[in-house]
Parts: C-alpha cells; structure tokens; sequence
C-alpha cells in the first residue's frame, strides 16, 4: 500500500514559544520549514516572497508577531510593520503560489466589555497598539486570501520556552516571600502545545476557513491563574514552599496598555468542526509544569 503524500508547512516566528510547540507536535505525515526572524523576516516583502516562492509549501503558518502589549504603546509604527505589513506580505506571497494560510491572533481584538464569552462574528474594539495592529493584520490577511485563510484567536498562551506568565510566576515564587496579582482581568489560560495540536488538527482540514477561537475549556483571572500555578508546581516538586498571593486591581497595578478585562473566547464552532472536547485549563497546566526540569 502506498503511504500518503508527506504534506509540507512553512511555519513563521519559528523562534518563539508557539513555533517551538508547533515543531515538537508536527504530525507524521507533515515536514515543517521553520523560518524565524534571522531565516524570515516578514517585514520585507521581497524576502517573503523570495522564500515562499522557492520553497512551496502547502501551507503557510503565521506565528510572526510584535506581542510587546505595553511597548506596542510607544512604538506604534514597529508594532504595525509585524502585525499588518509582514502578514500582509505572507499573504500575497502564499497567494502567489496557491498556497493556504493560517494566520494567529489574539483576544485582544475586543475590549471586554461584553461580559460573556466573545464568539468569532461579535464586534471587535481594541483598546490598545497591539490589539488594532493584530485586528488590522487579520483584515489585510483575510482580503488578501478572499476569505480563504483560517484566522485562529487564541489567549494568554503560555509554554516551556520564551516570556510567559507561568515561567514568570515560577521565578518570582522562587525569590519572592508574596506576590499581589490582578483579580479584575479574566481570561483562558492557553498551552501552547495545545494550540499546536489544534493548528495541526486545522491544517488537516482544508475545508475549514474564516475566523475561528481556540483555547482550552475554562475560565480564570491571573490570580486564579497564579494560584493554580503555584498548587500544581508544588505538586509536582517544582517549588518547595508556597508564598501567600494576595488578589489585587488593574488600578493597583497600571500598565501602559489597556487590557480587556472579559476576554473569553467561545469555541463553541471551532471545537465542533475539529472533533474535539478539549480538558479545562488546568489539566493543560499540569501537563506543562510536569514536562518542565526539576531544580
């Protein structure tokens, strides 16, 4: 019997924490062109184009991105040349070559004043530079590809690798007596292997485009976040004391930015359309503090 065709993905922004997971969850049957900013910048349009064009994958994955929430406030302009013009030139160059997009964004397209779970079609209303520039990246890519490209929202994504809130949490547990962490922001804690596997599960489906969310199930703020953190490191021997976390405000602790202070996605259809019932949260967190190296 003859084995199926290997399938072939360009993954941009290779370096950081989603383009690591994606390349340790890449399914058998896919070869994986890791491209980070040093192999892609895609900023520069001729060389998006000069790198699609030669190596032709099937499949584009665009984790590229300026995520600086609070410095995208005084850099505006470098904040859109990732978030709008690089995927702007990732999606002309792949549809050049008839090549599919799966292009990543954020929560913080809406402002959380909702109230309850945001689905992909509600109204989107940044309330900072990072949120617009994402919201105006997706716009660019969906014109682009004339509504072809998948667009993924995730939220709060954390991982073994890169600047994370559970890697911070860990060091200042380990070198603080007690930390003050905001109560008012609620989200869905995001592991990045997670995501990976639901970008794999996508890229296996070719009739799903448009806008779609992903997260696992489950909702917290950052002190509930911080609290789990702490629960499950001790149980797995990460850490060797627990600190007292005390639940704070936004206003206690200002940041340049704005965030949302309701931003949970509804996955309702994209859980539907992959076949999936995805565990809470917490069980992804428990599976990443597990994998990490004691001492």
């Amino acid at each position: 019997m003859t084995s199926p065709p290997v399938r072939t993905a360009l993954v941009t922004g290779a370096g950081g924490q989603l383009g690591h997971a994606l390349q340790a969850t890449v399914p058998r049957r896919w070869r994986i062109i890791p491209c980070d900013h040093r192999q892609l910048d895609i900023v520069n349009e001729a060389e998006a184009h000069h790198i699609l064009g030669r190596e032709r994958p099937g499949l584009v994955i665009n984790t590229a991105a300026y995520t600086a929430v609070d410095a995208a406030e005084s850099e505006p302009e470098r904040a859109a040349a990732v978030n709008v013009r690089g995927a702007a030139n990732v999606a002309q160059a792949a549809r050049e070559i008839g090549t599919r997009v799966i292009h990543l964004s954020t929560d913080f397209v809406f402002d959380g004043c909702q109230g309850h779970p945001y689905a992909p079609a509600d109204a989107t209303n940044p309330l900072g530079v990072y949120g617009r520039t994402k919201l105006e990246g997706e716009l660019e890519v969906t014109r682009i590809c004339e509504g072809a490209a998948v667009i993924l929202r995730s939220a709060w994504i954390y991982g073994a690798h890169g600047k994370n809130f559970v890697l911070t949490m860990l060091r200042l547990m380990r070198e603080k007596e007690s930390l003050g962490v905001v109560t008012d922001q609620v989200g869905t804690p995001t592991w990045d292997h997670g995501l990976a596997e639901a970008i794999w599960s996508i890229a296996e489906r070719p009739e799903i485009r448009g806008i779609h969310h992903w997260t696992p199930a489950g909702e917290a703020s950052w002190y509930d976040f911080a609290v789990a953190i702490q629960e499950e490191a001790m149980a797995v021997g990460l850490l060797d004391r627990a600190v007292p976390i005390r639940p704070i405000s936004t206003a206690e602790y200002p940041t340049r930015a704005t965030r949302p202070t309701y931003s949970v996605l509804d996955k309702g259809t994209t859980w539907a359309a992959l076949g999936q019932s995805p565990p809470h949260w917490r069980a992804h967190l428990r599976l990443m503090l597990q994998g990490l190296p004691r001492g």
